[in-house]
């Protein structure tokens, strides 16, 4: 039997289909609890067709009308695949199609791998912006005049080092809604690209410190509108099943930039104006993007939410394999729109923003995004990509051997993203931080305390050697977690009426406080040296580790629609299952070494209601609930 709706994250059984998952029987609010779970479930066949007919002449799609049946009693998850009859009945070739779907998930579309590839070239233009400077502030100080130690050259240094975050933070996420709404995502990324393009080139000409500043703003503008855009784009085109996978490729191929930026300040490290060409480079992966944009489609979604259907059916049939995967996505998302709808209503740009910390459901959504981006700059990752070099040379590294350490730091924080590809839909993207945190804490206080040891003779050489192992070791944890996890998770927990809203904060969030460290890091290395820098972003990361334990739900493998679920449960709610029923069970299994069973059997369900009275993670009779178990233990949906 197929599972219809989502196929491919479910076990496999005979013929490698899915199970059927029974439905939810509750004496609760039946018919809204249906609807959170299924805006279809319980809708008897002939209203449902009645229901597709008028879709279809509403949306202007009546020559869909077949296929559209089709898809809805997939989308609806009441019959098995195969078990479909009469004139609906799926041929051969469609169950094959389904079939597929489920044991060969990474069988994509040219298109969305397109989609994709595009996407991950944006990501190396922002890495690659990330680490110009990285090797240019050894040099430029020198030549703008502002490397004579004081206050005022360090703070000028600090924000020309900054200003692309800060152009992030304050103009360019907030625009990433408005421009969203008029050109779409493509048309998002089209801009941004001429941002990362023209400035860029502009900045290896600048003859003061004051244009040096302007360019980096204005590239900050275009990194901030398509740090927001692009994981939106790929999270909206991709499947359920290897949507995170997806979505990472945005850090990870952001972690080839920096890599690619390293390597190329290194190339030209004894050329003359090399620091021109380190700030001047950047701009080479942003020709490629300005051209490959027009070959992508749209994101589906994005014409749904402007209710141009035929385009959205256009769109969608480029990213999946046939008709009738279209028909049962777009129908089952359509359906959920509009209930976000009804939930939401039209709201203005403002009032989308204030929704955002007012509304439960969004407000949850909120909290987790910002948490996790907010922990990507307590961690300390970018007091490395900015000040590597300056951070081996402080430890006693030449200049030219710190910029070989930078090189090698990027092609570690590159190499070790690749794992995330099988872990984060697998592993989980909660699970995946809570490993990666404590281990970034002891490389991080241990590349400290190596800075205590004495730098004479051979013993300055093994020091040097254990600084870059354990920074070296702080990049291979960062790489798989916290690195792929706040752009792929924050581009999908928001539902799609406030997700450029929602976006637009987070980014800005991540980027706001780069900048902020960009600044401030210059004066912390000075006052407290390396020891005191790495061990007070040795303590932030514990302090991330609680945040994200009582804050941030597990994602995987659900719909971005189906997130709803996962959000409705209160925040309190979820800090109590965890601190109490989660955390003695860990303590009881793996502290104490007794055995109690797996988490499902020794955890008590966690069932509460929203503030609404509306009890969103449902319990069942016959197995546990999917999205009770996506929410509280953070497992598969199988």
């Amino acid at each position: 039997m197929v599972k219809s709706r989502t196929m491919s994250h479910t076990q496999e059984t005979k013929h490698g289909l899915s199970p059927k998952i029974s439905r939810y029987e509750s004496s609760a609010q039946p018919n809204l609890e249906a609807k959170i779970r299924n805006p279809l479930a319980g809708i008897p066949k002939a209203q449902l067709f009645r229901d597709v007919e008028a879709f279809a002449d509403k949306r202007g799609l009546r020559q869909h009308l077949a296929v559209l049946r089709k898809g809805a009693l997939l989308a609806q998850n009441e019959t098995p695949a195969d078990e479909i009859s009469g004139n609906e009945k799926l041929s051969d070739d469609e169950l094959t199609i389904l079939n597929t779907e489920v044991k060969h998930k990474w069988h994509i579309p040219f298109r969305l791998f397109l989609t994709i590839a595009t996407c991950s070239i944006g990501a190396a233009v922002q890495g690659w912006d990330q680490t110009g400077s990285n090797g240019a502030s050894l040099f430029f100080p020198g030549y703008y005049g502002i490397a004579d130690g004081s206050t005022r050259s360090r703070i000028i240094l600090g924000v020309v080092n900054a200003g692309p975050y800060l152009g992030s933070a304050c103009i360019g996420c907030w625009l990433s809604d408005p421009i969203n709404s008029i050109l779409g995502r493509r048309g998002v990324i089209f801009v941004s690209a001429h941002f990362c393009l023209w400035p860029v080139l502009a900045s290896a000409f600048c003859e003061t410190w004051e244009q040096q500043l302007a360019c980096r703003l204005l590239m900050g503008v275009g990194m901030g509108v398509k740090a927001s855009t692009v994981p939106i784009y790929a999270a909206e085109n991709s499947p359920a099943a290897i949507r995170g996978a997806l979505v990472m490729s945005w850090q990870m191929w952001t972690a080839f930039g920096i890599a690619l930026g390293t390597g190329f300040n290194l190339a030209v490290f004894r050329t003359e104006h090399n620091w021109r060409w380190m700030l001047g480079a950047p701009c080479l992966p942003a020709i490629p993007l300005l051209f490959l944009i027009y070959l992508c489609p749209e994101s589906p979604r994005w014409y749904m939410k402007k209710d141009r259907y035929p385009e959205a059916w256009k769109s969608m049939r480029l990213l999946r394999h046939s008709d009738l995967q279209v028909a049962r996505d777009i129908y089952y998302i359509s359906a959920r729109l509009e209930i976000e709808k009804q939930l939401a209503g039209t709201t203005t740009y403002p009032q989308r923003f204030q929704q955002l910390f007012v509304v439960p459901r969004i407000r949850r959504a909120t909290l987790a995004a910002f948490t996790v981006m907010l922990a990507q700059q307590m961690c300390g990752i970018n007091i490395i990509a900015f000040y590597s070099t300056s951070i081996f040379q402080e430890a006693g590294l030449s200049s030219f051997l710190a910029m070989v350490g930078s090189f090698g730091w990027g092609m570690v924080n590159w190499l070790f993203a690749f794992p995330a590809f099988w872990t984060i839909d697998t592993f989980g993207r909660r699970n995946l931080l809570l490993f990666t945190f404590p281990q970034m804490f002891w490389t991080l206080l241990g590349a400290g305390l190596c800075t205590l040891i004495s730098r004479e003779g051979s013993i300055g050489d093994i020091r040097n050697g254990l600084i870059c192992l354990f920074v070296f070791l702080f990049g291979a944890f960062y790489a798989p977690g916290e690195g792929p996890v706040p752009f792929a998770y924050s581009a999908e927990v928001f539902p799609l009426s406030h997700r450029e809203a929602g976006m637009a904060f987070s980014v800005s969030t991540c980027l706001g406080w780069a900048g902020v460290l960009g600044i401030t890091f210059p004066f912390l290395l000075e006052r407290a040296g390396a020891i005191g820098a790495f061990g007070m972003y040795a303590g932030l990361n514990l302090l991330a580790f609680i945040m994200i334990f009582l804050w941030v739900p597990e994602t995987k493998q659900l719909s971005l629609e189906e997130l709803d679920g996962v959000f409705n449960v209160p925040t309190r709610s979820f800090m109590r299952y965890q601190c109490g029923t989660i955390a003695s069970w860990f303590v009881k299994r793996y502290l104490l070494f007794g055995w109690v069973g797996s988490k499902e059997d020794a955890c008590p369900a966690l069932e509460k209601e929203d503030e609404e009275g509306i009890c969103m993670i449902p319990m069942s009779d016959s197995r546990t609930s999917i999205l009770r178990r996506a929410a509280a233990h953070g497992v598969s949906r199988a």
